[in-house]
């Protein structure tokens, strides 16, 4: 991993640029994936075929995945992952009902009503990738929050398959998905955004993708709403001299072996602690089946900063907003005040971070490439509409009229002001 020695404004603004670099988009692609949204919003469903046929070398008979395969995989299922997703569903449930917004109606003044309804967004679509990118965890991190707020229907598509993986589609029925399709990649984007014959056309697309699928939700967004154009995963450790170097390293490298572009990076005020998670994170590659990616992370993105006490840590950390992070010092809880910029944070040393990609309940859908300054974690909020409404009397009216046409017309709108003054009779 590279040490980075500066200031913490000098090793931010770094850190920063290194970050844009990586989750810079590639002209070529923007390209090919606009040929591929128009090719769709023309074809429909022909368009589906032909890309499934070229990328993904299947050749589609039917784009609805049958409900009787989404039974069986319930038989071929390891029953222990099962379990697991049953647990899982329940933790992510209990947490997201927390969530769920209401209204509210007040009356100001005589004569005036205000208020803000709440309604789920009709139809949303969740993108879930395929093949050795296969994450039951993500279907329910999607589905789950939609479902609680109220979602009328919730629309699945994932690459075709030879044969799905059953936790793909177990996860789906025990999320709630209402309809399945196999598509993928940058099509599939298109079909939710606009609707083929086959496919509907949803309000909402989330769920993450390669570099086709998150430029396609850039492309599509304004037609339809995104989640988020995610970058590679990150994950920030702060860790004093109580830390525990194995238990570091292992937090390190569960991020790394995602992706070569996955970053990893280590603020400490501790020498001796820095030094020991070098050499347990060699130790620990040499036992990853996904050693070759993990190395590629760690090597080119992994970065080790020496801070000189407590609050130049969380200031660093603060200003590099990361996706995931860990505080990994004795009373951990205690510092929740100092962090101003996260999508999500493990406390202590026992919670590593895959405890939130799988299991606590908190959504591991989350801000990247600091934007975590200004948006959060996936929730239930991301499924709603916030609709306000107003009601004013004739007396209300009149007693507003002055204020309201006085800034009317200072905005050169007279046909504003005209509309409140038609109300008085003297007018």
């Amino acid at each position: 991993m590279k040490r980075l020695v500066g200031s913490n404004q000098e090793i931010a603004a770094l850190l920063y640029k290194e970050q844009l670099e990586l989750s810079q988009q590639n002209l070529d692609v923007e390209e090919a994936v606009a040929t591929i949204i128009r090719d769709v919003r023309l074809r429909g469903d022909e368009a589906l075929r032909h890309y499934s046929s070229k990328f993904d070398r299947v050749e589609l008979d039917h784009i609805e995945v049958d409900q009787d395969l989404i039974e069986q995989a319930f038989e071929l299922i390891d029953k222990d992952v099962l379990t697991a997703l049953e647990n899982a569903k329940a933790n992510i449930e209990s947490y997201h009902r927390q969530q769920l917004e209401t209204g509210f109606e007040d009356q100001p003044s005589q004569g005036v009503v205000r208020g803000q309804l709440i309604r789920p967004i009709e139809r949303v679509g969740v993108y879930v990738p395929g093949g050795t990118a296969a994450y039951p965890s993500s279907v329910l991190m999607n589905v789950i929050p939609a479902k609680i707020a109220g979602v009328k229907e919730i629309i699945m598509i994932t690459p075709p398959q030879e044969t799905f993986a059953p936790a793909i589609l177990v996860a789906a029925k025990l999320a709630g998905v209402d309809k399945m399709y196999q598509v993928g990649g940058a099509h599939g984007i298109a079909a939710l955004a606009y609707g083929t014959e086959t496919i509907p056309k949803v309000d909402k697309i989330t769920g993450p993708g390669n570099i086709f699928v998150a430029t396609a939700k850039k492309q599509v967004f304004g037609i339809v709403g995104i989640d988020m154009i995610a970058g590679p995963s990150e994950i920030g450790i702060i860790a004093d001299e109580t830390a525990n170097p194995i238990y570091v390293a292992a937090d390190l490298l569960s991020q790394a072996e995602h992706d070569i572009l996955a970053r990893s990076i280590l603020v400490t005020n501790s020498q001796q602690l820095a030094d020991a998670v070098e050499v347990e994170i060699e130790k620990q590659l040499q036992m990853l089946p996904r050693q070759a990616i993990a190395r590629a992370s760690i090597e080119n993105n992994g970065r080790i900063i020496l801070a000189k006490d407590v609050d130049s840590m969380f200031e660093l950390m603060n200003l590099v907003a990361p996706e995931h992070l860990e505080i990994a010092m004795e009373g951990a809880y205690n510092y929740l005040d100092k962090v101003e910029n996260a999508g999500s944070i493990f406390l202590g040393h026992y919670t590593s971070e895959p405890i939130g990609d799988y299991y606590a309940g908190t959504n591991h859908v989350l801000p990247t490439t600091a934007t975590s300054r200004f948006s959060s974690a996936l929730g239930v909020y991301d499924f709603i509409k916030r609709i306000q409404y107003t009601q004013y009397n004739k007396a209300a009216i009149l007693a507003a009229e002055q204020d309201i046409t006085n800034l009317a017309y200072a905005e050169g709108l007279q046909a504003h002001a005209r509309a409140i003054e038609v109300r008085n009779d003297e007018y």
